[in-house]
């Protein structure tokens, strides 16, 4: 595919959108690479880095393993995640601690409108797309309501929570963020991210690519075979995740010093809540015509 410099922008503040998402616990990035249309590519481009592809690379073909994994396509998708999760992981730990309400308002009509929207590339309802969808919603619902675990900060460990995570983040609905919450290492990577502690960064960098690398020949080839039964499990996944999202929470300590979050009624800024959720489905809204416009 041939792409002008405008275009590789344009990937890079895709990029961004995703990294930004992928900071907040509760929010994927899979979901924004599905909203701005570069799913399926993202998925098939990781997948190509493989055996092939790394004997170019070592053999010292260089232009030629560039081409082989859509090298130009990936760095400029991974270059606006790092600058995203690098410059706004503050920021929006802050915008969570200080606006939580405004901040979850957005996201969930971001997520609502990604599931409509998602679950319209199905193209067939039958026996299996409804129980996928079932699995799905299932799974996603289960995870938002996980109790965090204590965990060890060793170095394997580390190695191990990045594996899991990316795979998470890539998954449209579930978010790896959160899962980093599950696993007990959320602020801990955070902290790591705003202090550049460059050891546990590489680790964890480290595992990411080996779990990304794995599972998304997992993704290529059920979207290839399996494509409405697995759009029907990632909008379940989706929908799921609702939950995670909801704006309105109170914190609940549990045995053993961990903090949950319980979702409640609304009792505060339902009007701004209101607009904001809109502004986030309107927003996915816009990106999908957008989208089909291209």
């Amino acid at each position: 595919m041939s792409r002008t410099i405008k275009d590789y922008v344009t990937l890079a503040l895709k990029g961004m959108a995703m990294g930004a998402a992928d900071v907040v616990p509760g929010v994927s990035g899979g979901t924004i690479a599905f909203i701005v249309g570069i799913y399926d590519e993202l998925i098939n481009s990781i997948k190509s880095i493989n055996a092939h592809s790394l004997k170019l690379l070592f053999t010292g073909k260089i232009v030629s393993f560039w081409k082989a994994i859509n090298g130009s396509f990936l760095f400029s998708i991974l270059l606006g995640i790092g600058i995203s999760v690098f410059s706004l992981a503050k920021l929006i730990t802050w915008l969570l601690e200080a606006h939580p309400i405004m901040v979850w308002a957005f996201f969930f009509g971001l997520v609502l409108a990604s599931t409509w929207f998602v679950s319209k590339d199905i193209k067939e309802w039958n026996v299996k797309t409804i129980a996928s969808f079932i699995v799905g919603a299932a799974v996603a619902y289960y995870i938002t309501v996980a109790t965090p675990a204590e965990t060890p900060t060793n170095l394997l460990f580390i190695f191990l929570c990045g594996a899991i995570a990316i795979c998470a983040m890539i998954l449209p609905g579930i978010s790896g963020s959160f899962i980093l919450v599950l696993l007990g290492k959320y602020f801990y990577i955070m902290d790591a991210v705003k202090e550049l502690k460059i050891g546990i960064l590489l680790v964890f960098a480290a595992g990411a690519l080996i779990g990304i690398t794995s599972f998304s020949r997992v993704l290529s080839f059920a979207l290839a075979r399996f494509r409405n039964s697995t759009l029907a499990l990632l909008t379940g996944f989706m929908l799921g995740s609702l939950n995670k999202v909801w704006p309105w929470k109170e914190k609940i300590m549990m045995d053993g010093g961990f903090e949950l979050e319980k979702n409640i009624m609304p009792n505060a800024f339902l009007a701004e809540a209101i607009v904001l959720a809109i502004i986030g489905f309107f927003l996915v809204y816009f990106l999908e015509k957008l989208s089909q416009k291209k």
